[in-house]
Protein backbone atom coordinates (compact mmCIF):
# COMPACT_ATOMS: atom_id res chain seq x y z
CA UNK A 1 0.00 0.00 0.00
CA UNK A 2 1.59 3.61 -1.46
CA UNK A 3 -0.13 6.34 0.17
CA UNK A 4 1.04 9.55 0.87
CA UNK A 5 0.66 11.14 3.97
CA UNK A 6 -1.17 9.78 7.26
CA UNK A 7 -3.64 9.99 9.16
CA UNK A 8 -3.09 12.46 11.19
CA UNK A 9 -0.91 14.18 8.33
CA UNK A 10 -2.52 14.10 5.23
CA UNK A 11 -0.51 14.55 2.21
CA UNK A 12 -3.64 17.69 1.50
CA UNK A 13 -6.34 18.79 3.30
CA UNK A 14 -8.60 19.34 0.26
CA UNK A 15 -11.07 16.64 0.25
CA UNK A 16 -11.07 16.83 -3.78
CA UNK A 17 -8.05 16.31 -3.92
CA UNK A 18 -7.82 13.58 -1.67
CA UNK A 19 -7.45 9.95 -3.53
CA UNK A 20 -10.37 7.58 -3.52
CA UNK A 21 -10.07 4.86 -1.21
CA UNK A 22 -10.90 1.63 -3.48
CA UNK A 23 -13.83 -0.39 -2.15
CA UNK A 24 -15.77 -3.64 -3.02
CA UNK A 25 -18.84 -3.40 -4.10
CA UNK A 26 -22.21 -5.92 -3.72
CA UNK A 27 -24.78 -5.66 -5.69
CA UNK A 28 -28.14 -5.92 -3.62
CA UNK A 29 -32.03 -5.93 -5.11
CA UNK A 30 -34.64 -4.19 -3.37
CA UNK A 31 -36.68 -5.60 -6.09
CA UNK A 32 -36.78 -7.06 -9.26
CA UNK A 33 -37.03 -3.71 -10.90
CA UNK A 34 -34.43 -1.76 -8.68
CA UNK A 35 -31.00 -2.51 -8.20
CA UNK A 36 -28.48 -0.64 -6.53
CA UNK A 37 -24.73 -0.56 -6.10
CA UNK A 38 -23.43 0.01 -2.01
CA UNK A 39 -20.32 -0.67 -0.76
CA UNK A 40 -19.25 -3.34 1.50
CA UNK A 41 -18.74 -2.59 4.54
CA UNK A 42 -16.81 -4.89 5.71
CA UNK A 43 -14.12 -4.18 3.23
CA UNK A 44 -13.96 -1.01 4.14
CA UNK A 45 -13.67 -1.01 7.70
CA UNK A 46 -10.85 -4.03 7.50
CA UNK A 47 -8.99 -1.45 5.11
CA UNK A 48 -9.17 1.07 7.60
CA UNK A 49 -8.31 -1.28 10.32
CA UNK A 50 -4.96 -2.08 8.01
CA UNK A 51 -4.34 0.99 7.71
CA UNK A 52 -4.83 2.25 11.12
CA UNK A 53 -2.65 -0.67 11.89
CA UNK A 54 0.02 0.05 10.24
CA UNK A 55 0.16 3.57 11.35
CA UNK A 56 -0.42 3.03 15.22
CA UNK A 57 4.33 2.71 15.30
CA UNK A 58 4.60 6.17 13.94
CA UNK A 59 1.79 7.91 15.78
CA UNK A 60 3.69 6.63 19.33
CA UNK A 61 6.77 7.75 18.28
CA UNK A 62 5.06 11.14 16.92
CA UNK A 63 4.08 10.86 20.45
CA UNK A 64 7.02 9.88 22.22
CA UNK A 65 9.03 12.65 20.43
CA UNK A 66 6.59 15.28 21.21
CA UNK A 67 6.55 14.54 24.57
CA UNK A 68 10.43 14.79 24.96
CA UNK A 69 10.67 17.97 23.03
CA UNK A 70 7.89 19.43 26.28
CA UNK A 71 10.43 17.56 28.62
CA UNK A 72 13.01 19.31 27.10
CA UNK A 73 11.44 22.68 26.84
CA UNK A 74 11.08 22.48 30.90
CA UNK A 75 14.14 21.29 31.46
CA UNK A 76 15.85 24.66 29.76
CA UNK A 77 13.12 26.36 31.32
CA UNK A 78 14.15 25.26 34.64
CA UNK A 79 17.80 25.99 33.95
CA UNK A 80 17.34 29.48 32.71
CA UNK A 81 15.43 30.05 36.17
CA UNK A 82 18.21 28.65 38.14
CA UNK A 83 21.16 30.68 36.25
CA UNK A 84 18.73 33.94 36.43
CA UNK A 85 18.42 33.38 40.42
CA UNK A 86 21.54 32.93 40.50
CA UNK A 87 23.32 36.17 38.91
CA UNK A 88 20.54 37.95 41.08
CA UNK A 89 21.99 36.85 44.29
CA UNK A 90 26.08 37.80 42.75
CA UNK A 91 24.24 41.14 41.82
CA UNK A 92 22.15 41.72 45.55
CA UNK A 93 26.11 40.41 47.23
CA UNK A 94 27.93 43.41 44.51
CA UNK A 95 25.47 45.63 45.47
CA UNK A 96 25.56 45.20 49.09
CA UNK A 97 29.60 45.26 48.60
CA UNK A 98 29.28 48.45 47.25
CA UNK A 99 27.34 49.96 49.55
CA UNK A 100 29.46 48.69 52.31
CA UNK A 101 32.24 50.33 50.74
CA UNK A 102 30.36 54.10 50.02
CA UNK A 103 29.15 53.86 53.97
CA UNK A 104 33.06 53.20 54.65
CA UNK A 105 34.30 55.64 52.23
CA UNK A 106 31.81 58.40 53.66
CA UNK A 107 32.79 57.76 57.41
CA UNK A 108 36.20 58.01 57.10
Amino acid sequence: MRTTGTIDHPATHDPALRPLRKTETTMTLHNENHASIQPDATAVSRQNRNRDMQLIPEAMARVHIQERMREARTEQLSHRVIAARRMQRRAERASLRARRALAMAVMQ
